[in-house]
């Protein structure tokens, strides 16, 4: 079972999408990660998050790929570096990364995290974009609450619709006060990595005793499906994970199906501690 996020300007989009880090960086797996994300817009995962810094432009240039001939089909982010982000800088870096997904328009363009470059000058700069039909909306990216809070004074703030985070199992600090914050301000939370990078996350016991309990359409549960499904309880959150191949991609899809019992949710606090004080945002 699907579930979708509304935007606070009442565009909806599921709340499963595709995350694309490290996609181009192997040529040997090109076939096999544009064979994934197919499949994925197929199964009806309209979100594509990829980003110019991604194998600097090769994520972008599979995405372009994938998506020609169905591009209505699909509600493309990408993201712009901050070192991009002046007024001039952020007109070219847009212009660069949509000649690489071969495309008229971005659905959203976001500022991949916080630099130099003052947020008003950026911000105003996303405005002319959005003027000129080169993206839909905007928003930000790896911003902590007192980014956030910089954002809500800046002219301009009001209209990032997103923040996107790190927010997995290993990384909850989120939940003590960025979550909240977000669901206040009506900004929609997009998760990066939810299910972990290299697959320590996965070995955990705890997760795989949980998923011997449960079953999906394709059979068993996996430790990355509880994982993903774990993520995906929250509201107001998207999340992004990558699949690059459509066997991970179709268990992605069919972590969708999984409702985590109280003891299950406890099991897994007991595993991966709540936070209980305020933590800076982490990255990778």
């Amino acid at each position: 079972m699907s579930c979708t996020v509304k935007f606070r300007n009442g565009v909806a989009v599921p709340a499963l999408g595709m995350g694309t880090w490290n996609m181009g960086d192997n040529a040997a797996s090109r076939s096999e990660e544009l064979e994934s994300l197919r499949a994925g817009i197929e199964l009806g995962l309209r979100v594509i998050d990829t980003a110019e810094m991604y194998g600097n432009g090769r994520s972008e240039h599979v995405v372009g790929e994938a998506i020609s001939g169905i591009r209505d089909k699909v509600f493309l982010v990408t993201k712009v570096l901050p070192s991009n982000a002046s007024r001039k800088g952020v007109l070219q870096a847009c212009r660069n990364s949509l000649a690489r997904l071969k495309t008229d328009y971005v659905d959203l363009y976001l500022l991949h995290w916080c630099g130099s470059v003052p947020l008003a000058e950026t911000f105003e700069a996303f405005e002319h974009l959005r003027e000129d039909g080169l993206i839909r909306n905007w928003g930000v990216s790896n911003f902590d609450v007192e980014d956030m809070k910089e954002l809500d004074s800046t002219p301009g703030g009001d209209q990032c619709l997103v923040n996107q985070i790190l927010y997995s199992l290993e990384h909850r600090g989120v939940e003590f006060d960025l979550l909240g914050e977000d669901r206040k301000r009506d900004v929609v939370t997009m998760a990066y990595s939810p299910i972990g990078q290299g697959g320590g996350l996965l070995r955990n016991e705890a997760l795989a005793a949980i998923a011997r309990r449960h079953k999906t359409s394709l059979g068993g549960a996996t430790p990355a499906q509880i994982a993903l499904a774990w993520v995906l309880r929250q509201p107001n959150l998207i999340a992004i994970p990558k699949a690059s191949s459509v066997r991970h991609l179709r268990e992605n899809v069919a972590a969708q199906e999984i409702r985590l019992s109280d003891e299950d949710l406890a099991r897994l606090d007991h595993a991966f501690a709540p936070p209980t004080r305020a933590v800076p945002l982490e990255m990778i």
